[in-house]
Formats: C-alpha cells, sequence, structure tokens
C-alpha cells in the first residue's frame, strides 16, 4: 500500500468518526425558521462547534476520496469505481461549505436575532447541503462494489449493509427534503449515522487487510 492509498483510508476513517459525532449532537432542525432561529441563538456554541466538528470531517472525507483517485491512478486497487469515489469527493466538499456557513454566519445571525440574514444563509447551506446526497449515493455504490470485489476486505454482509445504508440516506434525504415527507427525516438520521460508521470500518479494514498482505509477502 502506498502512503497516498494509506493516507487515504485514515483520512476516511477519522472524517467519517468526526462526522458520526457531528450528527448525533446536531438535533433536528425545526420547519419554522422563526423557532429554529432561536434553537440556533440558545445554543450557539454548541451549533458552532458542532458545525466546524462537520466541516473539519468533510474536509478529511473530500481529502480522502481525492487521495483513493490518485492512488488508482497510480495502480492501488481501491474497492469503487473512479466515478463514485470523485462524487464522493465533491459532495463532501459542497456539504463542507453548509458547515463553514452554519458554524459562522448563521450561527451568529442567529446569536444577533437578525431574522432575514439567518432565512438567507439557511436557505444558502441548506441548498449547498444537497452534497450529502452525492455523499450518500457514492458510499452506496462504493458498497457495492465491496461486495463484488474479489480482493475482499469486509464479509459480504458488511458490504451488503454499507451499500443499503448509503441508498437509504440518499432516499432518506430525498424523502424529506424534497418531498417534505416527516418520516424522511428520521430515516436519513439514522441511515446516514450507519452509513458514517460503515465508512470508519471500511477505511480500518483496507489498513489491515494490507497490513495482512505485507506480512504474508515478508
Amino acid at each position: 500500500m502506498t502512503e497516498t492509498t494509506k493516507t487515504a483510508r485514515l483520512w476516511l476513517a477519522t472524517g467519517a468518526a468526526l462526522l458520526s459525532a457531528a450528527l448525533v449532537f446536531h438535533g433536528p432542525p425545526d420547519p419554522d425558521l422563526t423557532v429554529q432561529l432561536q434553537h440556533v441563538a440558545d445554543g450557539s456554541h454548541r451549533w458552532a462547534i458542532v458545525h466546524w466538528t462537520a466541516a473539519i470531517s468533510l474536509f478529511l472525507i473530500s481529502g480522502s476520496a481525492f487521495l483513493v483517485l490518485l492512488g488508482r491512478a497510480a495502480g492501488e486497487r481501491v474497492p469503487g469505481h473512479s466515478g463514485a469515489w470523485m462524487v464522493m469527493a465533491l459532495g463532501a466538499l459542497t456539504t463542507f461549505t453548509t458547515a463553514v456557513t452554519e458554524a459562522a454566519v448563521v450561527s451568529e445571525a442567529a446569536h444577533s436575532g437578525d431574522q432575514s440574514a439567518f432565512d438567507t444563509w439557511w436557505a444558502f447551506s441548506g441548498g449547498m447541503a444537497n452534497g450529502f446526497f452525492a455523499l450518500a449515493i457514492a458510499t452506496g455504490f462504493i458498497g457495492l462494489a465491496a461486495l463484488r470485489s474479489e480482493d475482499r476486505e469486509l464479509p459480504a454482509w458488511a458490504a451488503a449493509l454499507g451499500a443499503a445504508a448509503g441508498f437509504l440516506s440518499a432516499f432518506g434525504w430525498s424523502l424529506g427534503e424534497h418531498m417534505g415527507v416527516w418520516i424522511g427525516g428520521p430515516i436519513w438520521l439514522i441511515s446516514t449515522l450507519l452509513m458514517c460508521l460503515w465508512l470508519v470500518w471500511f477505511g480500518l479494514a483496507g489498513l489491515a487487510a494490507k497490513g495482512r498482505a505485507t506480512h504474508a509477502t515478508a
């Protein structure tokens, strides 16, 4: 395993672990933006910390996907089509913008009680957050590739679980954000947490598999 791929695996596992923590402490948003502003204002410091954590996690996930693409170009074998890794990279990078906006601008607008600025930046961050859909779809296809891979890094059931969590996260996001169906939010949150935990496992399992291969050939 090259240093590029090793770094990619470590960044992916670390970023996904941090994103899991951020999702747990984020809490569900309120559809009434006046109420949501008050929620953010009442916990503006917690809100900022959660979203700066999310920003770091998404930066790491995006960087890991780009590093995987570099490794694949150099001949490294990593499960998943290059297109899926590119979608993951761009989806995480897009959602990184959401996290920074909410940490720096939305939090400040809520703290100052500026409803107009809050509504505007909330809409912007919500639009950029559609990168979560891309991230989820990419994870689903990477999970499918891991399931079909000859160099099995994960048990078949675990690879299938990753694929299911990714596709279910994308479905929940579409259901909640674009169709307005209330159950979409809980589906998205639970499946995204599972997806992030799976990405941690996937990243670390790849390192373990390569380590065993190195010892076997030594």
